[in-house]
């Protein structure tokens, strides 16, 4: 069962998309000094960069193509997904052939391309940068935030049956606490009569960053959209916000206020935050305490790192 629920909303095999979009433009100056030369998104949690497990996540959602929108210059992220055959000879000769696996991972999960968004006018435009990629005949896309990283993966999956039950576009939510819902994009929802799935719900409106009290839920965007390709239309017709940046949610709004059906999947898993230092240690915690290689010694030091009775050993130089 994936974490977004069961139900008949969840059947079916086909997802209606072929291509993903990743906008990652973005300089990561929350990150800096380490993002000076290596692009965020190519930060290892664990030993992955989180750019591989989103696009793992999209092929894994039956994406066929990666779209990324980046920045003049920043082409370090793409070059992850290209085959680096130097590399790959040097690990099979010396017989490392866990880590040449590892390697050829990136380059087979999709076809992966490149658009340049030339100057950082918000998550909207970047999406729309994307528009020139697709083929005629495609009239939904995924769009899949790098900072946010969803577990466990099948939110895609479910999102795309939503969409082929109701058409439109569908969306993913969080629950987040009453106290936090100034620091997100709060979606106001109604129930679905009909839905045999309790997660999903039909969405009226969108807010961005509401004050406690004037939140309509506690329904927070979590970094996926499964967007019909009317969101190009509208991102055309919407006016520049706040520091002339297009935002997407003005753009699904309009959609909305049109009469457009739109949707909300509730993740009940886990969204890991990439985009902070904070959010991107405790995916790298969370994900290192999986792993059979460092998951045991990790735990059994945790423990004792926070336990009462901890306390370094010092060695003095004299």
């Amino acid at each position: 069962m994936s974490a977004a629920g069961s139900g008949s909303e969840t059947g079916g095999k086909n997802p209606p998309f072929r291509t993903a979009v990743v906008p990652a433009a973005g300089m990561g100056t929350r990150f800096l000094p380490a993002t000076k030369t290596v692009p965020k998104e190519l930060l290892p949690v664990v030993d992955t960069p989180g750019i591989e497990l989103v696009a793992g996540e999209a092929a894994e959602g039956g994406a066929a193509r990666l779209v990324i929108v980046t920045s003049p210059g920043k082409d370090g992220v793409v070059a992850h997904f290209v085959e680096d055959l130097v590399l790959e000879n040097k690990l099979e000769e010396s017989g490392k052939l866990k880590l040449l696996e590892k390697v050829r991972v990136a380059p087979k999960l999709l076809d992966v391309k490149s658009v340049v968004q030339q100057k950082p006018l918000g998550l909207g435009h970047a999406v729309a940068c994307a528009e020139e990629a697709l083929d005629d005949d495609e009239d939904a896309i995924a769009v899949l935030l790098p900072d946010d990283l969803v577990m466990p993966r099948g939110v895609l999956d479910v999102m795309s049956r939503v969409r082929a039950k109701r058409g439109g576009s569908v969306l993913c939510a969080i629950e987040v606490p009453e106290d936090a819902v100034s620091s997100y994009g709060v979606f106001d929802t109604e129930v679905v009569p009909d839905a045999s799935n309790p997660n999903v719900l039909k969405v009226n409106g969108m807010v961005e960053k509401p004050a406690k009290e004037e939140a309509p839920s506690n329904f927070a965007a979590a970094g996926r959209y499964l967007l019909d390709r009317a969101i190009f239309d509208a991102l055309r017709r919407i006016e520049p916000g706040a520091g002339g940046e297009l935002q997407l949610t003005d753009a699904i709004a309009l959609l909305i206020e049109e009469g457009h059906p739109v949707h909300v999947v509730v993740h009940r898993g886990v969204r890991h935050d990439l985009g902070n230092p904070g959010g991107y240690l405790r995916a790298a915690v969370d994900f290192a305490l999986e792993r059979e290689d460092y998951g045991p010694a990790l735990r059994e030091w945790l423990q004792e790192r926070l336990s009462d009775s901890w306390a370094p050993e010092l060695t003095t130089y004299e």
